[in-house]
């Protein structure tokens, strides 16, 4: 309750403020051909002189508002790159909300043969429901992967495993181009990973989404737009990228397009290798249960760590018109991907006074194979003239996930003496995902700017996935019954949503939402005939409300309930080894975790943005470590064990400060509180933290382009862990050439070899430290070629499909 009130009271303080009412909005929308036009530029010119009274950029659907509180005649013209410049009728103030009639642009039909179409777009965009990087606006993204993207963004972090937190919170849907990732933990790792930035076009960050989509997601949405090309004819880009470290990296790409009457086919493919290290060292004491928390005996553990990956992405998509209001389209698209780890590991046991009693040698070989076939079909259909449509999504994915480890340890005495037999473990850990969603979304444009939306959806889900496990004994191998198991897991959640948005008056604005999702659980561990049965109904609501005080501030309050469920393979009670005395397993019995999230953001002059937030959730998965201490073994494992309040303020400045110069600085100070029973006794984590996220462009003669930045997160507490401080320094120059046709980017990473992670956990019997070192230090350099032979195109579709939050789910435990 305490989040409500909380919005309650924002509520209440924002409605008393007392509002000037001499002002005069105009509303409308832009299209072309019944598509709507986002970006599009809106200048509210006098009608006397056409003098620029103001300026606002149109929304994704193509509705836009601006206001004034000057007197007279005014007329609205209306820009938009390719289209012919658009002028409305005059209409004169009236203090209240006017009308326009809709614009309909006209493209420009020119021969793109001698054209080059430029844009400078800003590093970071901030709109009303989102934050926006622009990929290719950082020179620095040269050579980068998605993973490495995201973690230059603002608010953005990537723990030591891979995991993605949005503002200290865990817990971020990963969206590709509107539609789920469908991978998490260690799967979605290696698979942003293969996604270069050159195919990269922009990150779009939200906090807290609309009811429209999915409750997943306690800390908000991530969506990863790639790059579509917008020319009749046959359209595109090849890239090509050499990195080096200590180890080589490579990576290929290419885009393509082509677009005839009423056919536009569309296709993407790449290819990357990777190699890299990395070294891992970890210090465990083993203590008792009693008050005093004896030592009985010290474990240190190094493992030099060598990854190699590759793999290949390709989608190919068709868009039929098959008229001016109605669309269907195709999406097929596959990933292909193989990652190896061979680590080395030298663990030393010592007794408290520190005489060594033992020394552990071990190899461990783990192949990962990850394979996705992905189809969907769309339809869209423009109902009428108002703007009223609809839109169908049906989404099949299938995941052949295979897992060959391979364990080897030797075992000696103090003196280095053999002190028993070595033993192999053999693991074939395959697992089958299967994902069919479909949902429909209906919108209705109503007068005086508001709209309406509503829709359906439903998502079904099987997983088989069945761990074998095998010792080699004298060469012989023999099934270890007791590490053995298979489990099937199926679930079901269908959901409905409303949405209705509307202007109150010329200052105030408000988006009220309803999300309404039923969900059935069934896992079944076949090996023992255990069944863990859940079934839920739960309501999300969501509320926006915007007052604009004046042309230099507005005022934006939200609140939001969301959903974190378990990731597949977290409710897969499987046993991974990671090494000898170091094990990670599923957990079929944990429950969603819920939250509650309020925001309160002010912007300024439209450059400088600040946000509050709180954020109470209950019941949060994460991540636990439990030890036999007569065995030296820990075991890591997911849990529903606490609640975690969270609350925070951060600033987001982005300034031309001149022609040539740009930058964008981005500050977050939160606090995350932990607290509740873990391994059957109390425990309590909590710290301020502090993201400093800095980049500065210059631009120089013959469109040489080069930036500085970095980023700095000082200490944290991530569940049950506690995190040091690390950052890095990037640079990156871009030259066009061949006649802006082409462009060379040369990139530095972490250019101090400062990203390295050190941390910890003491809590109960547990006593872990950690210090994590990886090869993220490396010059990239990338050639990118664009081709073009066609017409400008009037509107690139929108492709988002209907899978929202299950994909995210498919992956490792983390």
């Amino acid at each position: 309750m305490k989040p409500i009130i909380v919005m309650a009271m924002l509520f209440l303080s924002l409605f008393y403020v007392k509002a000037q009412s001499n002002e005069t909005t105009f509303v409308g929308k832009i299209v072309s051909q019944n598509q709507a036009i986002e970006a599009a530029t809106v200048q509210l010119l006098k009608a006397k002189d056409s003098s620029i009274v103001k300026i606002a950029i149109s929304a994704k659907n193509g509705s836009y508002n601006i206001s004034t509180t000057q007197q007279g005649s005014f007329l609205i013209c209306v820009v938009s790159n390719g289209y012919a410049k658009s002028y409305s009728a005059t209409y004169t103030s009236n203090n209240q909300i006017i009308e326009v009639k809709s614009f309909e642009l006209q493209p420009i039909l020119k021969d793109m043969a001698n054209v080059t179409v430029s844009s400078k777009k800003p590093l970071i965009e901030q709109k009303l429901d989102r934050t926006i990087v622009n990929v290719d606006a950082s020179p620095s993204n040269v050579g980068a992967n998605a993973l490495e993207v995201l973690e230059k963004s603002p608010g953005v972090t990537v723990d030591k495993d891979g995991n993605i937190s949005l503002k200290g919170k865990a817990g971020v849907m990963i969206f590709l181009d509107g539609k789920p990732s469908y991978v998490n933990g260690a799967d979605l790792v290696n698979y942003l990973r293969s996604m270069q930035a050159s195919n990269l076009d922009q990150i779009e960050i939200m906090t807290n989404p609309p009811a429209k989509y999915d409750a997943a997601g306690n800390a908000g949405i991530i969506n990863i737009k790639t790059k579509k090309t917008k020319a009749f004819g046959f359209n595109g880009s090849v890239s090509s990228g050499f990195g080096y470290a200590v180890n080589p990296r490579l990576n290929q790409s290419i885009n393509a397009n082509y677009r005839k009457n009423k056919i536009n086919l569309f296709g993407n493919a790449s290819a990357y290798y990777n190699r890299s290290f990395q070294d891992l060292n970890i210090d465990r004491n083993f203590l008792d249960n009693s008050t005093n928390k004896n030592i009985l005996s010290i474990f240190n553990q190094t493992n030099n760590i060598l990854k190699s990956s590759g793999g290949f992405n390709g989608k190919l998509g068709l868009d039929y018109y098959l008229n001016k209001k109605t669309t269907w389209g195709v999406v097929l698209s596959m990933d292909d991907y193989r990652n190896t780890n061979l680590s080395d590991a030298n663990i030393l046991i010592s007794n408290p006074a520190r005489v060594l009693q033992m020394r552990t040698v071990g190899v461990a070989d783990n192949k990962n194979d990850w394979r996705s076939y992905t189809g969907n079909l769309n339809f869209k259909h423009i109902i009428d003239t108002t703007g009223k449509e609809i839109t169908f999504d049906v989404d099949y994915l299938r995941y052949n996930i295979g897992n060959d480890n391979k364990l080897f340890n030797g075992y000696f005495n103090g003196v280095g003496a053999p002190l028993m037999k070595g033993d192999t473990l053999l693991g074939n850990l395959p697992q089958l995902i299967d994902i069919f969603t479909a949902k429909v979304d209906f919108t209705m444009p109503l007068k005086g700017g508001a709209k309406f939306e509503a829709g359906l959806k439903t998502s079904i889900v099987k997983t088989d996935a069945n761990a074998i496990y095998d010792s080699l004994n004298f060469g012989v191998r023999k099934r270890d019954i007791g590490r053995s198991n298979h489990f099937l897991y199926n679930e079901n959640v269908n959901a409905a949503y409303v949405s209705f948005s509307k202007p109150l008056s010329k200052k105030w604005s408000m988006q009220l939402g309803l999300r309404l999702e039923h969900m059935h659980t069934q896992g079944n561990q076949l090996t023992i005939n255990q069944i863990v049965t859940r079934d839920s109904l739960q309501l999300f609501p969501t509320a926006y409300f915007q007052y604009v005080a004046n042309e230099k501030n507005s005022f934006v309050v939200n609140y939001g309930r969301r959903v974190q469920r378990p990731n597949y393979e977290s409710l897969n009670p499987f046993v991974e080894f990671l090494d000898r005395y170091t094990f990670e397993q599923g957990n079929p019995y944990l429950k969603p975790q819920f939250s509650h999230n309020v925001e309160l953001t002010h912007s300024f002059k439209g450059f400088l943005t600040t946000t509050l937030n709180y954020t109470q959730t209950n019941d949060i998965i994460t991540q636990v470590l439990e030890q036999n201490s007569l065995k030296n073994e820990t075991f890591i494992t997911q849990a529903n064990v606490a609640k975690q309040q969270q609350y925070g303020i951060s600033i987001n400045a982005y300034n031309q400060y001149t022609t040539w110069w740009s930058g964008n600085i981005y500050v977050n100070v939160f606090n995350n509180t932990f607290d509740g029973i873990v391994n059957g006794e109390y425990a309590s984590f909590s710290a301020a933290s502090a993201l400093l996220n800095i980049s500065q462009n210059f631009k120089f003669k013959k469109g040489t382009s080069v930036e500085i930045g970095g980023f700095y997160r000082t200490k944290a507490v991530e569940g049950v862990f506690t995190i040091g401080g690390l950052g890095a320094l990037n640079i990156g120059v871009s030259q066009p050439i061949l006649k802006n046709k082409a462009t060379i980017r040369l990139g530095v990473r972490d250019v101090l070899w400062t990203q390295k992670a050190v941390g910890g956990s003491t809590y109960g019997s547990i006593d872990v430290a950690f210090r994590q070192q990886q090869e993220s230090r490396v010059v990239s350099l990338n050639f990118t070629y664009r081709f073009s032979k066609g017409k400008l195109k009037t509107q690139q579709r929108q492709r988002a499909t209907g899978a929202d939050d299950e994909k995210n789910r498919v992956g490792g435990k983390g």
